[in-house]
């Protein structure tokens, strides 16, 4: 019988996948202070395991990179942005190999141009970075940074997204839940009905609310009660506390710091300590600023104790809606 798992992030890695920001893209506004955070990111996990970073002008980024030990430049591809967790491949394995699985991205529901970056895995594929693996391309829209599981067949999600009428409209709920454990080898999905922060433009995905970081243990995002966060992220506290695993045993469930509400340009914008990143050795954790990112780190030391935790400050990634976890995409 044909097995296949839907890795977690934990699982020892090959490498991750960054797309550098360029000035034709909605990074124009804040284009340097945006490059150097990807140049931040990619040399902290180039520490641990090789980077291939992605993009047209790749002699400018290579430039910007002294010691260039396991980060692997890929020039002349063009990208409408830089969210590699959300047109980048989702890896599985299936009898013992890692295949990688190819779904549609259309912009987070015809939001935004998107073409360039559906394009890119094909695009690397065809310049050998994929060479070893297996991959199929799949005619569905799904984004990486709206799921997250638990490595044991349990996949977490939220309705608001994988349910939004431009993504997937020929389908309703029950066929998705079907596709996606097909495609993943799942057992059950856990679908949060709540849950939201403000300035957020994905319909909830899934990593800036609550993530899985061991089989049996979910940390997620709170707010504080001044917070127009607040009442979303408390009521998703209260699903979370009602999912089940296979044995129909509660999740441990671990509350994040909350954030002040963060302010730029007259739009708040949707901080998240749920979009870290984690790779071999080591975690990525963002932070902003903020009077609880110490707090954050030192529970994250706890949670991971046999791995590096790493702070990156991640405030100007917010500003185009996004966090660390969004601007990256790990291949096993």
């Amino acid at each position: 019988m044909e097995e296949i798992v839907l890795l977690p992030e934990w699982e020892k890695q090959n490498f991750v996948q960054l797309v550098f920001p360029h000035e034709n893209s909605d990074w124009n506004c804040c284009l340097d202070e945006a490059i150097d955070t990807f140049v931040q990111i990619a040399k902290n996990i180039a520490k641990y395991q090789k980077v291939v970073i992605v993009a047209f002008k790749i002699k400018k980024i290579k430039s910007l990179f002294i010691n260039k030990k396991n980060i692997f430049f890929v020039g002349n591809i063009e990208s409408n942005d830089t969210w590699s967790r959300d047109f980048g491949a989702i890896s599985i394995k299936q009898n013992n190999k890692i295949k990688l699985l190819n779904f549609n991205f259309n912009g987070w529901g015809k939001k935004y141009p998107y073409k360039k970056d559906n394009d890119i895995t094909f695009k690397l594929k065809l310049k050998g970075v994929f060479k070893g693996y297996i991959d199929q391309n799949i005619d569905f829209v799904l984004e990486g940074g709206s799921i997250d599981n638990n490595g044991s067949s349990i996949l977490l999600t939220t309705s608001k997204c994988l349910l939004e009428k431009n993504r997937n409209p020929r389908f309703k709920k029950a066929q998705i839940e079907l596709k996606l454990k097909k495609y993943f080898g799942l057992k059950k999905i856990l679908w949060l009905n709540s849950g939201a922060l403000k300035g957020d433009d994905t319909d909830s995905h899934i990593d800036t609310l609550a993530r899985f970081v061991s089989k049996d243990t979910i940390v997620y995002q709170t707010a504080y009660k001044n917070s127009v966060n607040y009442d979303e992220l408390k009521k998703m506290e209260q699903e979370l506390k009602k999912f089940k695993d296979l044995n129909n045993k509660s999740f441990i469930l671990i509350p994040l710091p909350p954030i002040e509400d963060i302010l730029y340009d007259g739009e708040i914008l949707p901080a998240t300590y749920a979009n870290f990143l984690i790779i071999n050795g080591a975690v990525l954790v963002p932070i902003y600023g903020d009077k609880n990112d110490k707090k954050t780190i030192n529970l994250f030391k706890k949670l991971f104790p046999t791995r590096d935790i790493v702070e990156i400050d991640c405030k100007v990634l917010l500003r185009q809606h996004g966090s660390l976890h969004c601007v990256t995409m790990q291949y096993y």
